[in-house]
């Protein structure tokens, strides 16, 4: 299998088979190697994979088997050089930030991003000095405007969570270029089976493992994809240094995840379609947020960036937070949790958890309302999940 090059195989066989290197025990599944450390054949060996004039494994912090495994299979599925994996998604982001910023710079990033994301680069960049402004995810020209001098890159989801708004990519990524910046997606929602930023001109991609990629809630990781020079220069000294390690046994289930995430997403995808068609139709509804439906704003956009319209489906209630949370708590079957991407459908108030420790205004600047719920959607009949929802409707 070493000898098989990836590159002319389909995402599909991609995420089956790539990134196995067979032991001499002729594993037919890829094996966890729980090992912290490694064993040299020599003094003088030990040195030169330390000093990284021989290759090879040093200690798992930033060399495993079974999380290379999971990197050289994911970069193929995104079309990217080379990929590191991290704890966490937020750990990920945190890896691309320490890895290319210092005092002084500046970064331009949508006002649509995770919570968390906001307040790391509000709360903790900046207390390092590193300004940022943030920026209506689709309006171009702001994204322009907002660049500086000293921007060393932009940042974005798309589609935004929760209100699946989606950027085009291609033109940012020549904003970003114009201005000597990079340009970074968050590519969380959509995965590679959607959506390949990198190659619609982004730079570095990153990220929530946890979400799509796992599929069953088990495990916490992330990912950054980028080229070789992005990696090595910048992300990699990061890791081996600050040691924000996704475990060998994590990597080991998101290998299994890769294996089943394009036949997954479709069938996420086609649920959250009639879905989003079937919430359209209810009393009480004041506006679906859903890229497949022909009201969305970037509908035309979706259907040329993306391959389909995702999984998550957000919807606002007349009856702002009352109503909102009547209706999450009238339900019996789906999940109350604010995890996505997994095969139990959830539900979730975006206001008072994702999004809850904003303050009021960089809320309502997001256009996150006090009536807004975010479903996403799984793999259960869809019947089941419209007659849950109903309960509270």
């Amino acid at each position: 299998m070493t000898d098989i090059n990836w590159n002319d195989y389909s995402l599909e066989t991609q995420a089956i088979r790539a990134g196995h290197k067979r032991t001499h025990e002729d594993e037919h599944s890829i094996p966890i190697f729980a090992t912290s450390s490694y064993v040299f054949k020599s003094a003088e060996e030990a040195a030169l994979r330390f000093t990284g004039q021989k290759p090879g494994n040093i200690y798992s912090r930033f060399t495993n088997p079974t999380v290379n495994a999971f990197q050289e299979r994911l970069a193929l599925m995104e079309r990217g050089e080379r990929c590191l994996a991290f704890s966490s998604g937020m750990a990920a982001i945190m890896a691309v930030g320490m890895g290319l910023l210092k005092a002084g710079d500046h970064v331009v990033c949508s006002r649509g991003v995770f919570g968390n994301t906001v307040l790391m680069f509000q709360n903790y960049f900046g207390k390092f000095g590193v300004e940022t402004d943030f920026v209506d995810l689709i309006d171009a020209t702001a994204w322009e405007a907002a660049i500086k001098p000293n921007t060393r890159f932009l940042f974005l989801e798309t589609p935004s969570n929760p209100l699946i708004e989606i950027a085009d990519i291609s033109v940012l990524a020549d904003i970003a270029h114009k201005h000597d910046c990079l340009l970074i997606v968050d590519n969380c929602f959509c995965t590679p089976v959607l959506q390949k930023p990198l190659e619609l001109g982004a730079d570095i991609v990153v990220h929530s493992a946890t979400k799509y990629i796992d599929g069953q809630g088990r495990c916490v990781g992330g990912a950054v994809i980028a080229s070789e020079d992005i990696i090595e220069k910048h992300i990699y000294p990061y890791l081996r240094t600050g040691g924000a390690t996704m475990s060998p046994f994590n990597a080991w289930v998101f290998l299994s995840g890769l294996e089943t995430l394009a036949i997954r997403i479709k069938a996420h995808c086609d649920s959250a379609f009639e879905l989003a068609k079937w919430l359209e139709q209810q009393a009480g509804v004041a506006k679906v947020h859903y890229p497949g439906l022909s009201s969305h704003a970037q509908h035309e956009l979706a259907k040329r960036q993306q391959s389909h319209f995702g999984g998550i489906v957000s919807f606002e209630l007349t009856g702002g937070k009352e109503h909102a949370w009547k209706l999450i708590d009238a339900t019996e079957m789906l999940s109350i949790t604010a995890n996505l991407g997994d095969v139990k459908t959830t539900i979730t108030h975006p206001a008072t958890t994702t999004h809850g420790r904003l303050s009021p205004e960089v809320r309502a600047a997001a256009g996150i309302k006090d009536g807004l719920v975010r479903v996403s959607v799984g793999l259960e009949n869809i019947e089941d999940i419209k007659k849950d929802i109903l309960r509270g409707l």
